[in-house]
């Protein structure tokens, strides 16, 4: 699949965030046209993530640690924003912008590696049947509120 500008811009600060980070490393990961997959190797550090809980007793507490300090969704954060601004700032006409969070897994073995893995690979190559894809013969208007919008 190839990537428009913006893709491209997606694609090169994805390939920065190690220099961003320091105990951050990427591994697998695909562009597409309406999101990316990508695998973080996080070396040290918490981890984190801001909406998972743990209940004990009456109380609620973050499951690791103070979200300030949580790494993944601050790597999230800064790639996303270093993102629009870039695209934001090429002067055209469309104004780009993410959906609002993100999902994230936590990969616990090799087996499982290696199934994301094939996901990601094999994920740009899906694009032309995806219904989410407006130029699939398997889109679906009625499902996508987004292009629904634009297209009543």
């Amino acid at each position: 699949m190839e990537l428009n500008i913006f893709g491209e811009i997606a694609r090169g600060l994805w390939t920065e965030i190690p220099r961003h980070f320091r105990h951050v490393g990427i591994a697998e990961f695909a562009v597409m046209s309406n999101h990316v997959h990508g695998i973080l190797i996080i070396e040290r550090g918490p981890v984190g993530n801001a909406y998972m809980r743990s209940h004990q007793g009456n109380a609620c507490m973050h499951s690791l640690h103070d979200k300030t300090k949580m790494l993944l969704p601050k790597v999230i954060q800064q790639y996303k924003a270093s993102v629009t601004r870039k695209i934001n700032s090429l002067g055209t006409d469309i104004w780009f912008a993410w959906q609002k969070s993100f999902y994230d897994h936590i990969v616990r073995g090799e087996k499982s590696l290696g199934l994301i893995r094939e996901h990601i690979q094999n994920n740009p190559l899906k694009w032309d049947l995806d219904r989410k894809n407006p130029l699939s013969k398997n889109f679906d208007l009625d499902h996508e509120r987004y292009w629904k919008a634009i297209y009543d």
